[in-house]
């Protein structure tokens, strides 16, 4: 009888072995490759995220890019609210880039900006005024200096030449994005900036899912005084560009959807500005008038 009983637990055992392995195996077969991902170097992510915009000849040779769609802005600042349709134009030869947005509205015709590879301007909704999202650009002019603006969807896109651009990559782990795993790399100019940038790339496709600009301005002392302080805090800016919707355009592979949000937080109150676009028409290697890269004079 006790030979028996030995023998049951001893092929229980061996049971309770087999079902462990079976169960365990998913995991620890994932375990190295959740590893790997997150020791990927910033260059290798840049080498596999080149790789999925099209081959290098394509990449190189659309040196213009004309892009256009439907444009949707909504704003929602201190109680008040509103959303507008429009149009939206995205075009660049090389590093230079044109970023603009009509509405139908008196109020907000829509916000226009430019660089020309050597000065950056910014449109106004009225004469001496300007929206929100154009004060914010015109202080950090960096996001179109380096060409970020527009991801992929620019010639400009600083990874297409980085080296030119002398800027660092540096590799900071994995996030999701929605439910989307995704690589970041912190972008810095070479020149510096005042905003912190993050590039976020699909684990699995590398195409560029986000880029996100953060900045705090501390909280500064009235004039009157340290007593009058305690109701000042710091004030938070974060951009975020996020792309999605690829498709085949030409040899290269874009997004078609675009969603800019601008999200303020100062101490007498947040507001968030919205922008989502879809676009149905690129165009490639088309001459554009270059003068069309100076806002002022349009």
């Amino acid at each position: 009888m006790r030979q028996m009983v030995l023998r049951f637990h001893g092929r229980a055992l061996v049971f309770v072995c087999i079902v462990a392995t079976a169960v365990l195996s998913p995991y620890t077969s994932m375990h190295p490759a959740a590893r790997a991902v997150e020791k990927m170097k910033a260059e290798d992510v840049l080498a596999r995220h080149l790789e999925s915009i099209g081959p290098a000849e394509e990449r190189a040779s659309a040196h213009s890019r004309v892009v256009v769609g439907s444009s949707r802005m909504t704003f929602n600042a201190r109680g008040s609210g509103g959303t507008i349709d429009g149009r939206m134009i995205l075009g660049s030869i090389s590093s230079k880039i044109l970023f603009a947005t009509s509405l139908p509205s008196s109020d907000y015709p829509g916000d226009k900006f430019g660089y020309d590879g050597k000065k950056f301007t910014v449109g106004y909704l009225k004469p001496g005024k300007r929206s929100t999202l154009e004060s914010f650009m015109l202080i950090h002019d960096v996001i179109f200096k380096e060409g970020l603006i527009g991801g992929t969807l620019s010639s400009a896109w600083p990874l297409l030449n980085l080296s030119e651009r002398k800027a660092k990559l540096e590799y900071a782990g994995t996030e999701k994005i929605g439910t989307q795993l995704a690589h970041k790399l912190r972008y810095s100019p070479d020149k510096g900036s005042d905003l912190e940038v993050t590039l976020y790339f699909d684990t699995e496709t590398f195409r560029h899912l986000r880029t996100q600009y953060d900045r705090v301005v501390g909280a500064r002392l009235s004039a009157g005084g340290i007593d009058n302080q305690t109701s000042q805090r710091a004030t938070r800016y974060k951009l975020t560009e996020d792309f999605s919707d690829y498709k085949q355009e030409g040899k290269l592979n874009l997004p078609h959807n675009y969603k800019v949000e601008l999200f303020i937080d100062t101490s007498s109150g947040t507001s968030t500005h919205k922008w989502e676009m879809n676009f149905t028409d690129f165009t490639f290697n088309q001459d554009i008038d270059e003068k069309g890269f100076n806002v002022e004079d349009n």
